[in-house]
């Protein structure tokens, strides 16, 4: 006979053993919420994305926020390569001409790895280009000076390089063609040193009779006796001084050019009478027609020119003007006018002005009153401090004064040599300072 125990009472004892033994069965297990979990994992990922997505933008990913390229342009005279490496012994990856631009790509101490513009590598000296900076100063110059009236016009002897500013040592870019003409716009003088070794000129001193007693010399006269040793002397020499000229080629590219490297575009037939004088420039006035046979042109031009000295430094542009008329009964140019010495600076303007015999060429340039003038520090262009105004008209072959300033003119000139120690004593203290 089996005997059933009680549902209740069943339950209760093994819900005893179990306790006792500390083991749950899984259907027992106390219920677990699906949803909550996924909501509490979906908030941290949320969080863990916006945190990624900031670090991204502080960092500045190059994907998204590349750096600006730098630019260099290749400045030297005569072409050059650029290299694979560098080394003593490399190759020759591709030749690069003056004016050509290139990305650099990394830096090595003085040489830089550059691309070019189809995509080849290679290596160059850093002074052999200019920066970014440099040649947008280059851009500036020629859009301050579009409008710029041409002062003259000249022919490059030889190769020649455009500067940023007058000077030897100042940035170059530009390589000009020898026998090319330019336009030239202004004239300024620089020291051929830089400044620093400019130092300021003392005046020498003179020398003092010996004695009849044949004593010992003093103090003072040993000082003196010094000072005339040659190192004083050389102390006491004017410094050196270069004539630069501002630029236009066929281009349009505008910088400084050395004037000792080109000449000024005068034709032969008046070039001859310069008389051992700079040219500094040649205007045509009219012409004239001579019916001679032997003359290749029966339209002769006339001329108004200005000349200097064949000094460096000088303060002023041009000391003197003539104007060359051409005679109809010798076939020949001669002198029809002549001033000097005065200071003149450029442009010279040449017009046409009405008279009660029509119209005659005229002419007008800008005098000093007085010899006080001022150079910019920046272009070392030197200006009167007061200009003048001094114009002329041609009737026939005689040259009369015209306009409002009638006032006499001054043919004193301040001592080129008294300029440049003046000038280089000022740039001595600049410096010192």
């Amino acid at each position: 006979m089996q005997v059933h125990s009680a549902p209740g009472s069943m339950n209760s004892a093994l819900r005893g053993a179990i306790l006792k033994t500390n083991i749950w069965p899984v259907s027992t297990l106390p219920p677990i919420s699906l949803l909550a979990n996924f909501r509490r994992f979906g908030t941290v990922f949320a969080a863990l994305l916006v945190a990624l997505c900031l670090a991204f933008w502080a960092s500045g990913c190059n994907r998204f926020h590349q750096k600006p390229r730098e630019m260099v342009y290749v400045s030297t005279v005569r072409p050059i390569y650029l290299h694979d490496r560098v080394a003593p012994v490399s190759t020759r990856v591709c030749q690069v001409i003056n004016g050509q631009p290139l990305q650099v790509l990394e830096r090595r101490r003085r040489f830089l790895k550059v691309e070019t513009d189809k995509q080849q590598i290679g290596w160059i000296e850093e002074l052999a280009t200019i920066d970014e900076q440099t040649y947008q100063g280059f851009v500036k110059l020629a859009a301050e000076t579009r409008n710029t009236p041409v002062a003259a016009k000249g022919i490059l002897i030889d190769d020649l390089a455009m500067h940023l500013s007058p000077g030897r040592k100042t940035p170059r870019f530009y390589l000009i063609p020898g026998n090319s003409k330019v336009e030239l716009l202004a004239r300024a003088t620089a020291f051929r040193k830089p400044a620093e070794t400019q130092r300021p000129l003392t005046p020498s001193i003179p020398a003092r009779p010996a004695k009849a007693g044949g004593s010992a010399p003093s103090n003072a006269q040993g000082e003196a006796d010094a000072a005339r040793t040659p190192a004083a002397a050389e102390e006491t020499a004017p410094p050196e001084m270069d004539d630069w000229w501002l630029a236009r080629d066929a281009q349009g590219h505008v910088g400084w050019l050395l004037a000792s490297r080109l000449d000024v575009d005068v034709p032969d037939d008046v070039a001859q009478y310069a008389e051992g004088q700079r040219i500094v420039g040649a205007w045509v006035l009219k012409k004239v027609n001579d019916p001679d046979p032997d003359l290749a042109n029966h339209e002769i031009p006339e001329y108004l020119m200005a000349l200097s000295t064949p000094t460096n430094g000088l303060p002023y542009d041009f000391d003197q003007v003539r104007v060359f008329t051409w005679s109809l009964k010798h076939h020949r140019y001669e002198t029809a006018f002549r001033l000097r010495p005065i200071q003149g600076y450029l442009p010279v303007r040449v017009f046409t002005q009405e008279t009660a015999r029509g119209m005659v060429p005229a002419f007008s340039f800008e005098i000093a009153n007085g010899t006080s003038v001022a150079t910019d520090p920046a272009t070392s262009i030197t200006r009167p401090v007061t200009p003048r105004t001094i114009s002329y008209q041609m009737v026939d072959t005689r040259v009369e004064r015209i306009g409002p300033d009638m006032a006499p003119i001054a043919t004193k000139q301040e001592s080129g040599k008294k300029h440049l120690a003046k000038r280089a004593n000022e740039r001595a203290r600049k410096f010192v300072k």
